[in-house]
């Protein structure tokens, strides 16, 4: 990333981020304008710019806050003593709603143009969320191998899998612009599907 696309923390920081999601999430990522943004975070343009120089900076940083508060919640509601059918129906859903979600598809298409330019800015946003997610699962996972639950050798191996998994059919739909949405009836017949096979390869 070049010298000058340098997030830069201040005083109005969260306010500026504030006043981003709010504009993102009403116009998206190309219909928002750093005026609209500016206005609606209550701060001048030259603020906002001091702070984001790119407008793609600041569609990542609101994108990594709400994929880091949205995977906390998820892990402080996770009960690891619960059975895994049970735990990964929960993590399964939480994590479709999250990537079909309109913040979730803007921030995929954004990485995926952007990662020529910007490489920095796919890696830092996988580290603020999924990869806090990720580190969730195996962490259960190995808890439910201790209780006999399951027989897993490799955990990351398996914690991929079963994301991949919830994937199926209708992720593949959603990118190449088949659908732009699912029904929660189409959801849990994945999400339940993904438990069947996994638990049939690692159950024990």
């Amino acid at each position: 990333m070049n010298k000058q696309a340098v997030v830069r923390k201040g005083r109005k920081f969260d306010q500026v981020l504030a006043g981003a999601r709010e504009v993102f999430l009403r116009d998206g990522f190309e219909g928002a304008s750093v005026d609209d943004i500016a206005r609606a975070a209550g701060v001048s343009k030259a603020t906002l710019y001091s702070y984001f120089p790119d407008k793609r900076l600041l569609f990542m940083e609101v994108a990594k806050a709400q994929c880091q508060h949205q995977a906390e919640a998820a892990i402080s509601t996770m009960d690891t003593t619960r059975p895994p059918a049970e735990v990964l129906r929960e993590i399964g859903h939480t994590f479709l709603g999250f990537i079909f979600s309109q913040m979730g598809q803007r921030i995929f298409r954004i990485c995926v143009a952007e990662s020529d330019r910007f490489p920095e800015l796919g890696r830092e946003f996988y580290q603020s969320g999924p990869m806090t997610m990720r580190n969730a699962v195996v962490a259960y996972l190995h808890a439910a191998r201790d209780r006999g639950e399951v027989r897993i050798g490799d955990m990351d191996l398996a914690a991929d899998q079963f994301a991949e998994l919830c994937k199926a059919d209708l992720w593949p739909k959603l990118i190449f612009g088949l659908r732009d949405s699912f029904t929660e009836d189409e959801i849990t017949r994945i999400v339940d599907g993904a438990i069947e096979t996994f638990m049939a390869r690692y159950g024990p």
